[in-house]
């Protein structure tokens, strides 16, 4: 098991360009893919809207462990009209209990429960928002690290 460290960050607002559903965490696996092509396709066609930014996925409400409400994209540099289902969001301005995910993407949710474990530990309350932010790939092994946020109430 990975050991996660969890540190509580005070996060900037940060523009994303996104795809929005309201969906079950059973159906998510199958649909956060064509979201973010969709993203990537407006980007592609939106010259200078995205320069350093990442993939990021976005977690605000619903039903733990059924329903939930989320945003999958890209950060961009501002704001900008929506097209078609590709619209405007932002990464909350928050303080918030964080970690980075090194393994797979599969394995992503130790580190939620991680989050979840540390906080409980120290008495701190969440609201349920939650981000990850997915790192730059490496070149040679196409691994990347993904750092993932719970907004602290």
């Amino acid at each position: 098991m990975v050991a996660y460290e969890v540190t509580i960050e005070r996060t900037a607002e940060c523009p994303t360009a996104v795809v929005k559903a309201n969906t079950t965490w059973r159906e998510f696996p199958a649909l956060w893919r064509p979201m973010l092509d969709e993203v990537w396709a407006f980007l592609r066609a939106t010259p200078g809207l995205r320069t350093e930014g990442h993939n990021v996925m976005v977690f605000r409400s619903g039903t733990p462990g059924v329903e939930v409400a989320v945003e999958v994209g890209v950060q961009v540099t501002g704001s900008f009209e929506a097209a078609g289902r590709v619209v405007p969001s932002r990464l909350p301005a928050a303080e918030a209990a964080s970690t980075v995910h090194t393994g797979t993407p599969g394995e992503i949710g130790a580190a939620h429960d991680a989050v979840h474990a540390w906080c409980s530990a120290q008495g701190r309350k969440l609201t349920g928002v939650r981000w990850e932010i997915y790192g730059d790939p490496d070149p040679q092994t196409g691994h990347f690290d993904v750092a993932v946020y719970w907004e602290l109430a």
